[in-house]
């Protein structure tokens, strides 16, 4: 008969996400590298930079990131809430042992019978007759309840303690794909910067030769010492980019450092030696928009939360209908310590107790009707998760596609600059143009030189977050969508 009680409050049923077939984002036909939808590859998106010391980098992280370890303690302090969750629909047992001294007034009741027990002729000294006032009692005893879950009260709090675990898993694993995408992004934008560093050196050298010329003409009597003052302010402004190029680079070893939990400047050695930017894979799968159901992890959190919420509106659900506890009490009970033991001193109580809910001024079905709410909230969080998800990818793909795009067309202009001022400089020297001419040329030059840098870094750039929107970096080594909860 307890097994046919049902559960209170709905069951949760697993939401069917509304995506589209497919990406939308069509590819140039300029881009390298191109997405395709197809399964995603789980042994980790880094691999295909091949770069040995990015994938150092994201194995590190993955061990030592203090967020990582903290959403670590956090599924722990998970996992002992829903133990003591559970530990409600189990009997609970006590032990104890006290003395307690007691003495009854005089002036009560209880005290005058006490009185006019010990003044009757005969029972004066019987203790069974004339309680002594006051005395004392020693007790040694257990007690014992079990509260019958008869309408699932207890079930469903731990439904919701165990979705409220899957969730703070999820949470964990949503840190790692930030975590892991941000070492990915600030890798690349540390090597763009080591990049740009040596274009902006390599261009200092060129502006300094050009100052050389001008010099050189100058004492020839073929130009002024205004156009070596040209040139120097020129060479000048290009070296005051230096600096700020030397922050960025310094600022990202920091940032590194900090994702792997080590002071400021620990992998300055390791890092200080320029590197080519990760170039991105000549194809980037993708998968299909449904997958990306079953591979977010902020995704699955809240579809988690949304669970747990439905739970506990049938907790609060339960709440209305009547508890059943069995309860038995036994122990010895004694004056003196010497017979506590006794067969005689035994004592106990044993039965049901029942609760009924009658009248409480509408508090329990209001709580009912509020978890409800949160309930719907939740399922609204989830449609907002799911949706957001949709777009960052599809904004992520546009952006690698369109950058790709932008890339090439940064790299036509710098061979176009390059052919000019190569043209402009030998006219210079051989007098058919102004100073004026060269420095317009060289510094055309060094400004799309330096655009071309950062659309390099880019494109990979993008292509990391590309890779954070779809959930990638928790499962290395699994297949993501198989691990899908339901």
């Amino acid at each position: 008969a307890l097994t046919a009680c049902a559960t209170a409050g709905p069951d949760f049923r697993r939401p069917q996400a509304k995506t589209p077939a497919a990406w939308s984002p069509k590819p140039s036909p300029i881009t390298t590298s191109r997405a395709i939808q197809e399964p995603v590859d789980s042994s980790g998106w880094w691999a295909a930079f091949d770069d040995p010391l990015l994938t150092s980098l994201i194995r590190r992280a993955s061990e030592a990131n203090l967020d990582l370890r903290q959403a670590v303690l956090r599924i722990a302090e998970a996992r002992a809430e829903r133990a003591a969750v559970a530990g409600a629909g189990r009997p609970n047992l006590n032990g104890g042992a006290s003395w307690q001294g007691q003495r009854v007034s005089e002036n009560t009741p209880t005290g005058k019978l006490f009185g006019a027990l010990e003044a009757i002729p005969g029972l004066a000294g019987l203790p069974a007759a004339a309680p002594a006032n006051p005395y004392g009692q020693f007790q040694l005893g257990f007690d014992a309840s079990w509260e019958l879950d008869l309408f699932g009260r207890v079930r469903r709090a731990v439904e919701a303690a165990d979705a409220d675990g899957e969730a703070t898993l999820e949470d964990r694993r949503d840190i790692q794909v930030t975590v892991l995408g941000e070492v990915g992004r600030i890798y690349i934008d540390l090597r763009g910067a080591q990049l740009k560093r040596a274009t902006a050196t390599q261009n200092l050298a060129a502006a300094r030769e050009i100052m050389r010329v001008a010099g050189d003409r100058r004492r020839l009597g073929l130009s002024t010492q205004v156009d070596v003052a040209r040139a120097a302010a020129q060479s000048s402004l290009i070296e005051s980019q230096l600096p700020l190029i030397d922050r960025q680079i310094a600022t990202d070893i920091n940032a590194l450092s900090r994702l792997l939990g080590l002071e400021p400047g620990a992998l300055r050695a390791e890092l200080e030696t320029v590197g080519s930017v990760p170039a991105p894979p000549a194809a980037v799968a993708i998968g299909l928009p449904a997958e990306l159901i079953c591979r977010r992890p902020d995704i699955r959190a809240a579809e988690a939360r949304w669970h747990a919420a439905v739970a506990r509106q049938g907790v609060a659900s339960a709440e209305r209908y009547p508890r059943l506890t069995l309860l038995a009490t036994g122990g010895y009970q004694a004056q003196d310590l010497t017979n506590l033991v006794d067969w005689a001193s035994r004592f106990g109580v044993i039965g049901p107790q029942a609760q009924l809910p009658l009248l409480d001024g509408g508090r329990r079905r209001a709580r009912m009707q509020a978890a409800a709410y949160r309930a719907q909230a939740a399922g609204v969080a989830y449609g907002r998760t799911v949706l957001g998800a949709l777009h960052e990818v599809d904004g992520a793909l546009t952006a690698f596609a369109e950058e790709q795009t932008r890339r090439a067309a940064l790299a036509r202009a710098v061979d176009q600059n390059r052919a000019a001022f190569q043209l402009t400089r030998w006219r210079y020297e051989n007098g058919l143009d102004s100073i004026l001419d060269v420095l317009d040329a060289e510094r055309t030059l060094h400004d799309s030189e330096l655009l071309l840098v950062e659309s390099t870094s880019a494109v990979s750039i993008h292509l990391v977050a590309l890779h954070k929107a779809l959930g990638g970096g928790w499962d290395e080594g699994g297949t993501t969508v198989a691990a899908c909860p339901g």
